[in-house]
């Protein structure tokens, strides 16, 4: 298996597949299965999109 070093610097090595990604009227960012469509995760940390995850349109 190949790997980007240096390991454990934070990056993501590729996409993040099966997920897509929304923004509520609030402004916050929301998580969702591309096979099922339900909603996994929100962002409530901050208002910037979640890494490496499509966004919907």
């Amino acid at each position: 298996m190949a790997t980007n070093p240096p390991s454990g610097d934070g990056h993501r090595n590729g996409a993040v597949k099966g997920r897509s990604q929304t923004q509520m009227p609030s402004g916050h960012w929301v998580k969702r299965d591309a096979v099922t469509g339900q909603f996994m995760d929100v962002k409530t940390s901050d208002k910037t999109p979640f890494k490496g995850v499509r966004k919907e349109k």
